[in-house]
């Protein structure tokens, strides 16, 4: 991991700066040009963070004065434990500054907020074809063997 990582909370002055990551996540997972997300579900996104009353959590990662990272958490209760559950919904590196730490850096950082808020465990998912980040996963964590399903509404 670079020396020079910082891993903080956003500011409402990195909106233009968070914006090209989140939309490089969006673009990585298909969502781009007639699928891209509306506008208004990046607005909202980006001000949940910033409401108290919202379970919604970002971070980002800073490296010499740019973002270079993002990751999205929530908390939400679980019918399997008293304590609620942190999933990370969301986690991207730029790529010119991958394979350097950072992904790990944001899910360590996430793991660490956590344990503070007495969550149980940390979850996610990646798709079966992002290799890259499934070798990363696997170093640090569990895979369950769930299978994941949606239905759109």
């Amino acid at each position: 991991m670079t020396t020079e990582l910082l891993i903080r909370a956003p500011v409402q002055g990195d909106f233009d700066r968070w914006l090209p990551l989140w939309q490089g996540y969006n673009e990585f997972y298909g969502r781009s040009g007639t699928t891209a997300l509306p506008p208004d579900v990046t607005s909202s996104t980006w001000v949940r963070f910033f409401d108290p009353d919202q379970p919604v959590h970002a971070l980002v990662a800073e490296a010499k004065g740019e973002l270079v990272g993002l990751v999205h958490y929530l908390y939400h209760r679980s019918t399997t434990s008293i304590a609620d559950i942190c999933y990370l919904q969301d986690l991207f590196t730029a790529e010119a500054a991958r394979g350097r730490g950072i992904a790990s850096a944001l899910i360590l950082r996430v793991a660490e907020d956590a344990r503070k808020a007495s969550a149980a465990r940390l979850y996610w998912q990646t798709h079966e074809t992002n290799h890259t980040a499934r070798r990363l996963y696997d170093a640090i964590a569990e895979r369950t063997g769930f299978l994941v399903y949606r239905m759109t509404l």
